[in-house]
């Protein structure tokens, strides 16, 4: 329970494994914020594995300026998760520009790429379980649900896609 993230992932990262953290109260496992710079080191090949999280604000994450970058994210895996209460439990946010400052119309330039969501299961304190905010200019490509069931109040979740391309199979 950190009030914040309870794991960042930076840019220049590679060859992460993460595995049984209990996370909550706080902003869940996050990669990025990614793009700050307009030339930046990319992150790849993150596993995020049997974790578990109660009443954060995000579950799994990845955040990137919505300006140009030379950045990217591949090769990520979210396996065997756990979601209670939270309120975003799947989230790629490319448009983050806080305070409309510095980014304000701009397109993120990170390139989000063979991501895949396994076996994810529990509840969302809100109607969208899944947010795919991706970049106009760059979309999201090959982000693959497997077997992704959350619930909202007893009742199917709802997900919001923008500029995103994979595939669903399961529930």
């Amino acid at each position: 329970g950190t009030g914040d993230d309870c794991i960042s992932i930076g840019p220049g990262t590679s060859n992460l494994w993460i595995e049984n953290v209990a996370c909550g109260p706080g902003h869940g496992i996050s990669i990025g914020s990614l793009g700050k710079a307009l030339k930046e080191d990319g992150v790849q090949n993150v596993t995020v594995k049997s974790c578990r999280f109660m009443n954060t604000q995000n579950g799994v994450r990845i955040k990137s300026w919505g300006r140009p970058s030379s950045g990217f994210a591949r090769n990520i895996r979210f396996q065997h998760l756990k979601m209670t209460n939270v309120k975003n439990p799947i989230i790629i946010d490319q448009n983050y520009c806080p305070h409309n400052k510095d980014c304000p119309g701009q397109a993120s330039g990170i390139k989000v790429s063979d991501v895949t969501y396994q076996d994810i299961h529990g509840t969302t304190a809100t109607k969208f379980a899944l947010t795919f905010d991706c970049s106009p200019k760059f979309p999201c490509v090959g982000i693959r649900l497997e077997d992704v069931k959350l619930s909202y109040k007893n009742g199917a979740a709802k997900a919001l896609c923008s500029h995103v391309r994979g595939t669903v199979t399961g529930c």
